[in-house]
């Protein structure tokens, strides 16, 4: 796998995340809509669940923070710089939704078959939440 074969964009089919004790959850639902592109100068992922709700108590900055954490607990979004090594993909975070990737690098072990490109990641390993997070893309 290189730069050349991932370029372009590929939009959300599902993700799920498999614990180690068996568990399997689909951390915003079934229904996503959202894309990862990976581009000459680096690379950008949004994922949201589909149909979010609008604010009923206020405007962006001034809705309740019970709406507010809805807003975050159904959307994703971070980019920066990437690399290819082999069937790894390193995403070097720049900006995110979740402030604790930035400056930091997220490994993304991958398999493209056909035109739809398959990300994993272990999370939380060593831990009772330990899981694989599995995304699945398809090319736009």
């Amino acid at each position: 796998m290189n730069q050349d074969i991932i370029r372009g964009r590929w939009n959300i089919l599902s993700w799920e995340q498999v614990y180690d004790d068996g568990r399997v959850l689909h951390p915003m639902g079934e229904a996503l809509e959202g894309f990862i592109e990976y581009g000459p100068f680096g690379m950008f992922c949004v994922i949201a669940k589909k149909d979010r709700q609008h604010f009923q108590s206020g405007g962006q900055w001034s809705a309740d923070d019970a709406e507010k954490a809805g807003a975050y607990g159904s959307y994703l979004t971070y980019a920066g710089d990437y690399e290819v090594k082999g069937d790894v993909i390193l995403h070097h975070v720049k900006h995110s939704l979740f402030p604790n990737w930035e400056g930091g690098s997220q490994k993304r072990v991958a398999i493209l078959e056909g035109d739809v490109l398959a990300l994993t990641a272990r999370l939380e390993e060593g831990t009772s939440e330990a899981r694989t997070a599995r995304l699945l893309w398809q090319r736009a």
